[in-house]
């Protein structure tokens, strides 16, 4: 309802605040069809490119201040830190995320971990050793390309496991991920929505140029022809473990800069929320001053 100001004149109640979050959370137990989702859509974004770009980069000194709390509470015996899971189709912008949205960030506070193809090591083990291993400190930012989210995604896909193995993953994930979000791990998973249209064109744009040919794979063409078994794993994933402590997040990524301007969105939303304090010096502040001024 209109308030009124002192002189009897209504004003308008503010605007609520935008919660990108809300907006763009997968709710946990429902089918999801990636087929109703736009990949080039701007939800609440920025009107075009160029005020993404500025209003991205205008998202950077609180993002570094927000981390730099974070890390500094973690020297009085704080242990929460901050876990981004990026997962997508290859080129719908992981490394591109990585370098744009993370450079906001101070790279000494930072943990990044890109996962490929498990090595004979880490066969013999879990599917949930190698992450265990690659997880963020007290205070740092963790960011996963690629997650323990493979090992339901191409290992369905390919059918490198038997599927009664298969079905018992996504449980064993959200128990890890309870786990990682009561041992004071912000977990923010983000699905990078690219479409198929989108996907050719970007490898084509590697062909044509030969200082990107290093990033083009032929592989990738055979990867395209599974795309239908692809979008379902990815559906059954974000289905089955979006969850109330670790819900999963999708961002239409078609458009490069509202994919960097959503996700530094979503990082300074849970950066907020957790609100890091600078802890208070265990000194004599006066004391120290005047020894310091003596010298």
């Amino acid at each position: 309802m209109p308030k009124k100001d002192g002189g009897g004149k209504k004003r308008k109640a503010p605007a609520p605040e935008l919660v990108l979050r809300d907006l763009l959370r997968i709710p946990g137990g429902e089918r999801v069809d990636l087929t109703a989702y736009d990949a080039r859509a701007t939800p609440a974004g920025p009107a075009d490119k160029a005020a993404g770009l500025a209003a991205t980069a205008a998202l950077g000194p609180r993002l570094a201040e927000l981390q730099e709390r974070l890390y500094a509470a973690s020297t009085a015996g704080d242990r929460r830190r901050l876990l981004l899971v990026l997962q997508g189709m290859d080129t719908s912008g992981k490394g591109g995320t990585v370098k744009h949205v993370i450079g906001l960030f101070n790279p000494s506070g930072c943990r990044i971990h890109a996962f490929k193809a498990p090595t004979r090591e880490e066969r013999n083990h879990p599917f949930l050793w190698r992450v265990m291993r690659e997880l963020p400190r007290p205070g740092e930012i963790g960011i996963f390309d690629r997650s323990h989210y493979e090992d339901v995604l191409i290992a369905r896909v390919r059918e490198l496991v038997p599927r009664r193995l298969l079905g018992r993953r996504y449980g064993q994930i959200n128990r890890f991920e309870k786990s990682l979000a009561d041992d004071g791990v912000t977990v923010v998973k983000v699905f990078l929505h690219l479409s198929y249209e989108e996907q050719r064109a970007r490898l084509l744009a590697r062909l044509d140029d030969p200082d990107k040919h290093w990033k083009f794979n032929q592989g990738d063409i055979e990867e395209r022809a599974l795309w239908p078994a692809y979008q379902q794993a990815y559906e059954l994933a974000l289905e089955r473990c979006s969850t109330d402590g670790a819900p999963w997040y999708l961002v239409p990524a078609d458009r490069k800069w509202y994919r960097n301007w959503a996700i530094s969105r979503l990082l300074l939303e849970h950066l907020e929320e957790l609100d890091p304090r600078y802890p208070p010096g265990d000194f004599d502040v006066e004391e120290c001053r005047e020894r310091l001024l003596a010298t």
